[in-house]
């Protein structure tokens, strides 16, 4: 049994992230991540290899926190119902974890790294991606009868773009408002009611 690890990956990736939020991209060295979270730079180069290893594990554990929530709402049968719970995760994604939805919200990978992102990033994102990619096609075939490129774009509009933009106004308010939620659930129920039959 390998002993347990002494400075904890999410506390790392936790002062890159603040260090990054606080005063951008620059500011998250391997000296200052390894400063503010207290793991040596040595740890940090073994555990990620680089700068730009620790700040990609930053983001895309962000992402992936997201799409867990988001994810997780999207099984109700009923495509209408499916696509409101997801974006009203989105929200509640925002509520529950302020820090990671600012760190999505404001900042691409290209923003972080130093090179941009490489192709095994790229096929990580891709494979994180594909399964909402699916759910979204699938909500187009049953509310719209086809998932070509311009039905996934409409149902996009509601369940992505919609509680994008609500999110992003809200953000850095230091709290979401508290009827945000119903008032996101009622405006993507119409537009995706709107798309039936």
């Amino acid at each position: 049994m390998a002993p347990p690890r002494k400075h904890d990956t999410d506390v790392i990736l936790d002062a890159a992230r603040a260090l990054v939020l606080a005063d951008g991209p620059r500011a998250a060295s391997v000296a200052a991540i390894a400063a503010a979270s207290g793991a040596p730079v040595g740890t940090l180069y073994h555990r990620f290899g680089s700068r730009n290893g620790v700040l990609t594990e930053a983001w895309l554990r962000a992402l992936a926190r997201f799409q867990e929530r988001v994810m997780g709402a999207a099984d109700d049968p009923d495509p209408v119902e499916a696509g409101v719970a997801m974006a009203v995760a989105t929200v509640q994604f925002g509520r529950e974890l302020p820090d990671d939805a600012k760190l999505l919200l404001n900042l691409r990978p290209s923003d972080l790294l130093d090179g941009g992102p490489d192709a095994e990033f790229r096929s990580r994102l891709g494979g994180m991606n594909a399964p909402l990619f699916e759910h979204l096609r699938r909500l187009a075939r049953e509310l719209l009868g086809a998932d070509s490129d311009r039905e996934v774009d409409a149902v996009s509009r509601a369940v992505v773009d919609l509680p994008y933009a609500a999110l992003r106004r809200h953000a850095h308010a230091g709290r979401l408002p508290d009827w945000l939620d119903t008032d996101l659930a009622s405006t993507a129920r119409t537009l995706l009611t709107s798309y039936r039959g």
